[in-house]
């Protein structure tokens, strides 16, 4: 037994872990700073970025959705059940231990040829006594043909494979990372499910802000249908003025519709991202909402801080974690597995000297396993891993270089929407004073009313374009915002 424990103890410190150790892969060469314009702002917290727009509407439809989305939950549950891998990759540690306890009964057939053996040994007659388990057998344990014999037994088994090569190791590294990237896919879907209703927001809000544009155009158009119709009717213009202003009304009308239908395109989109039937959110726009503030300006930080924070990127690199994990655990396979079982039990033919020193059993095994001939599985599985850790590699070098995108294009988009942005503004005074001055001249009589109608189509026109512009604004802000991983916290999943 010394001797066992002895070769035991050598091998323990022995034990080696195979595979590569992982370090963490540079597989971009990130630049100091970002390409695009960067304006200057006031820092802003990154997980309620959505507060920055200053609507309290907006903030507690994204906190609903935070809470209720189905993708959030099944991220969550993902989480849960990594962390429970976790654990049932960590139990290979320790021994596993069994506790049983069996009653056998043996009736032997009298045909069995060995009843001059059992007699010499002194065992009853072919009919048996009664044994202890009730029924037909011997009392000294030895039964003869055509009798029985029932045997108890209680006890524990215990059995541990050595970890000498670092497999489980290797195993536990790999659910730990594995753990780590489901956390991080966690924040990764609050990122994208905050930016969606962020989205859809804006946008519904846009759609209502341009039916008032063309509702106030409308109200304008009729007041001066009207005026039209009592200039007409005393002889000063022509019939035909009245028709083509209210033409223009009817074309101006046809636009609301499709806008109007959008509008419950966005509503009905909100309402499932806030795990709500379609139209469940009816009841909560049906104003027009607050007059939104300028899209705030973002610094966008330094592209090393943005790959520390943004989720994918980090679930990126714990699954490439995980996967060089797994060549140990596959490398390990090639080597000899080492185990040892213990056995310790109570048997006896009688239950009345069952719990006794006489009826221990004991039984301890150590062994060695050593694979030979496989056709070629385990060196195959050991490239397999390593083709994996390869493709995660890749693939975690793709998301790096697509996080570095996603920065870069709303940052050249904000700067260049805000150029135009300015430019519209101007458009829409000069189309309003254009078309304030045609109007007197055409009551004056001294420009036709194509001319009016042409400058009233201007106006209406520039100030759509401003209102999208302002709609593109917040919604390239929004995507800045979700690029730089904005909108999940520390707090952990449940």
């Amino acid at each position: 037994m010394r001797r066992f424990l002895a070769l035991t103890a050598a091998a323990l410190l022995a034990a080696c872990t195979v595979g590569p150790d992982y370090h963490p892969a540079d597989v971009v060469a990130v630049p100091p700073r970002f390409a695009g314009p960067q304006p200057a702002g006031a820092g802003i917290d990154p997980a309620t970025w959505w507060t920055t727009f200053g609507d309290p509407q907006l903030t507690a439809l994204i906190q609903r959705a935070l809470r209720d989305n189905p993708d959030i939950g099944l991220a969550a549950a993902r989480v849960r059940e990594a962390r429970l891998q976790e654990i049932v990759a960590r139990s290979a540690y320790s021994p596993q231990v069994n506790a049983s306890a069996n009653a056998t009964h043996v009736e032997f057939s009298k045909n069995a040829g060995f009843s001059s053996l059992a007699r010499l040994f002194g065992g009853g007659s072919g009919g048996g006594s009664s044994s202890s388990g009730g029924g037909s057998g011997s009392s000294s344990g030895i039964a003869l043909p055509g009798s029985g014999i029932t045997t108890y037994a209680a006890g524990f088994d215990a059995s541990w494979e050595l970890d000498v090569f670092g497999g489980v190791r290797r195993g536990v590294e790999a659910a730990t990372a594995r753990t780590e990237a489901a956390e991080w896919n966690r924040r990764d879907a609050a990122v994208m499910i905050a930016s969606e209703v962020a989205q859809a927001y804006l946008a519904l809000r846009t759609d209502q802000a341009q039916v008032a544009v063309i509702e106030a155009e409308l109200a304008r158009q009729r007041g001066a249908l009207t005026v039209a119709g009592h200039v007409a009717a005393v002889g000063l213009v022509p019939p035909v003025d009245v028709t083509r202003q209210r033409g223009s009304i009817t074309g101006t009308e046809a636009r609301l519709a499709p806008i109007r239908a959008d509008i419950d395109v966005r509503r009905h989109a909100l309402a499932i991202l806030l795990a709500q039937p379609p139209a469940a959110l009816d009841a909560e726009f049906v104003g027009p909402g607050v007059t939104l503030p300028p899209a705030p300006a973002i610094p966008p930080g330094l592209p090393s801080d943005l790959l520390r924070r943004r989720p994918d990127v980090r679930a990126a690199e714990r699954n490439l974690a995980a996967a060089n994990a797994e060549i140990g655990v596959a490398t390990a396979d090639l080597y000899p597995h080492f185990s040892l079982t213990g056995m310790a039990q109570l048997i006896s033919t009688a239950l009345s000297n069952l719990i006794s020193r006489d009826s221990l059993q004991l039984t301890g095994t150590g062994g060695v396993q050593l694979p030979l001939l496989d056709g070629g599985r385990r060196r195959a599985t050991v490239k397999l891993r390593e083709a994996q850790r390869d493709e995660a590699l890749l693939q975690y070098r793709a998301i790096v270089l697509q996080a570095l995108r996603d920065v870069e294009d709303p940052l050249s988009q904000i700067a260049a929407e805000r150029l135009r942005h300015a430019a519209l503004a101007r458009a829409v005074a000069d189309a309003e004073a254009s078309a304030h001055a045609i109007a007197a001249q055409y009551q004056t009589g001294f420009v036709a009313q194509d001319a009016l109608l042409n400058a009233q189509a201007q106006v209406l026109s520039a100030r759509e374009q401003l209102t999208l512009s302002d709609a593109q604004l917040r919604q390239q802000t929004v995507a800045l915002f979700k690029a730089l991983g904005g909108g999940w916290s520390d707090t952990p999943a449940s």
